[in-house]
């Protein structure tokens, strides 16, 4: 059975070869109003959602391809307006990062990982 030695082989590359760096991000609203529309945008894309409830999380897992930084854009339910600068990501960065958006801001905790890069 020859196929047999071969997808044994292959599977092995596979997980010994490869890892796949992401970045596991939190978004909080801790504003206690809804959020009607939020982006995050990083180094070669963005993600977000149209709603989040107060006191609710937005989890999204992404790869970084090129090196930028970050950039928070929401509106509140008042239909403001805001934007606050994150960090600086390095293309194969990868870890845990929560943003939490408060009545006072908008605060980012990255793990060191995420913002050395590779």
């Amino acid at each position: 059975m020859r196929p047999l030695p071969a997808l044994v082989l292959l599977t092995s590359l596979t997980t010994i070869g490869c890892h796949s760096h992401y970045v596991a991000t939190t978004v909080s609203n801790r504003t206690g109003k809804p959020i009607e529309l939020l982006e995050v945008d990083y180094p070669s894309a963005s993600f977000g959602t149209q709603n989040l409830a107060t006191g609710s999380d937005f989890h999204y897992r992404f790869k970084v391809l090129g090196s930028g930084p970050m950039k928070l854009l929401y509106t509140d339910s008042a239909h403001q307006d805001h934007k606050a600068d994150g960090p600086f990501l390095k293309e194969g960065a990868e870890g845990l990062l929560s943003i939490a958006i408060t009545p006072t801001g908008v605060t980012w905790q990255p793990d060191t990982t995420v913002t050395s890069g590779k």
